[in-house]
């Protein structure tokens, strides 16, 4: 026994050591590792690789899948913790999935989404999120396709850029038609590295750069989320989500455990996941939440152990030493002025942090507005995207799919959808020669 707790240990530090090589982790995180620590951390890291399947199963530790689900584990979405991918033309998507809601229709849902008690109000007969996979013997809900339109944007110097605008439907509804005034959301997967950084950044220190109203009159106005916190039962500062619609880490991944895999928690204990009360063979269908796991599919030492996990996953540093390239590249990013949302460092514990994020929502402009309002995130609204590792997604993905929608296909093409707040900044990258942008993307890549 003593050996195989002895093996166990050095294969979580072998593990964590793997990853952090793979992830150019900072000296803080590395040290902060005891032993206990690691087999908590490789623990919440293979739940998160775990795959889920349908009740009822001979391990009971493992089902409760569904019956309506998007993804089978976190992995298949996050793999190795970075961002989704866009499907394929004849694929089934995983990572990218689509929100649903409709407005206010009374004045009892106009007093609940005013009071942050919800962000929106879910669709009646699909719930927030389309799934579109299902457990044998059960439809899914339908099928997402997606098209696209090329938009040519011409940058100084003779250079040309063309974008993909993505256009998207349902196919296939099988449980009725939806409600005339829906609004969907498609949403990619984001990376995960140093969410758990960001979660203790002060309030005042988000708050500071808060201007919802221009006072300053610079043409930006981030301005925060106030969303109901299912943890702590009180209203707190959104700052996980693409439209920092929820409060803490731990709900931001309770919810992915209910939304895109179908599994009870202790936040979110209905074993149906996401199946709305018109969907009832869904609600019927055979459930994992045994007596033994709290009642709950996914119960609190899953939900703790992947929470670990995520918490400490490292966060990326600079790989390259400054040059020439990267400050040149640094200098035009703040003359373009990214930095006015892309806020680059935080002070937390003694230890600075370069998120490149004011984890406020800013207007992005009518090309990336997806009108469906999330609290106080109107249609065009979004949080302001961090931007550490992002030099690191082709290799932590093998792929370049940016934005909420994966539209972008690479960083240059991320920038050039900048609009709202962002169009002056946006509009000052077009106007420099091509080595300048290519010595701001230098600088991105090295993040």
């Amino acid at each position: 026994m003593e050996q195989n707790k002895l093996f166990y240990t050095v294969s979580c530090f072998v593990v964590l050591l793997l990853f952090v090589n793979n992830s150019s982790a900072d000296t803080d995180t590395r040290a902060a590792y005891a032993s206990d620590d690691l087999m908590t951390f490789a623990a919440g890291r293979s739940l998160f690789k775990k795959l889920w399947v349908a009740a009822p199963a001979t391990t009971k530790a493992s089902d409760g899948l569904g019956p309506l689900y998007n993804a089978r584990s976190c992995f298949q979405c996050h793999i190795n913790a970075g961002r989704g991918q866009v499907p394929d033309k004849n694929q089934r998507s995983v990572s990218l999935f689509m929100r649903l809601s409709i407005p206010p229709q009374n004045k009892r849902d106009k007093a609940t989404i005013e009071q942050h008690q919800q962000t929106v109000i879910a669709e009646p007969s699909y719930g927030i999120q389309l799934q579109t996979f299902a457990i044998t013997g059960l439809d899914s809900e339908a099928e997402l396709k997606i098209e696209y339109n090329q938009v040519l944007v011409e940058l100084s110097g003779g250079e040309s850029v063309w974008l993909q605008q993505p256009s998207y439907r349902l196919d296939k509804l099988r449980f009725g038609q939806l409600h005339p005034d829906t609004l969907m959301s498609p949403r990619m997967a984001p990376p995960l590295l140093g969410l758990g950084k960001l979660a203790v950044i002060s309030e005042r220190a988000i708050l500071q750069y808060s201007d919802p109203n221009d006072r300053n009159q610079d043409g930006i106005s981030g301005k925060p989320n106030r969303v109901w916190s299912r943890e702590f039962k009180r209203v707190m500062l959104g700052r996980f989500g693409y439209k920092a619609g929820v409060a803490t880490l731990d709900e931001q991944n309770q919810s992915a455990f209910v939304g895109d895999l179908g599994l009870s928690t202790p936040l979110f204990p209905n074993a149906w996941g996401d199946c709305t009360k018109t969907q009832t063979v869904c609600r019927n269908a055979p459930q994992g939440d045994d007596a033994t796991q709290q009642h709950l599919e996914a119960p609190q030492k899953v939900t703790d152990a992947v929470l670990y996990y995520v918490r400490h996953l490292v966060v990326p540093r600079v790989r390259q030493s400054p040059n020439k390239k990267t400050l040149e590249g640094q200098k035009h990013f703040i003359q373009a002025g990214c930095t006015a949302c892309h806020r680059p460092s935080y002070r937390i514990n003694q230890q600075t942090i370069s998120p490149y994020s004011d984890l406020l929502l800013h207007d992005m402009g009518e090309g990336l507005a997806d009108h469906r309002p999330e609290g106080a995130a109107n249609g065009k609204e979004w949080r302001t995207a961090p931007l550490w590792g992002i030099g690191l997604t082709e290799k932590t993905n093998g792929h370049h799919y940016y934005l909420h929608d994966g539209r972008a296909r690479t960083v240059q093409q991320a920038i050039l959808w900048h609009g709202g707040e962002a169009k002056q900044a946006r509009d000052r990258y077009i106007q420099l020669n091509q080595q300048q942008r290519q010595q701001l993307l230098n600088f991105l890549g090295s993040l």
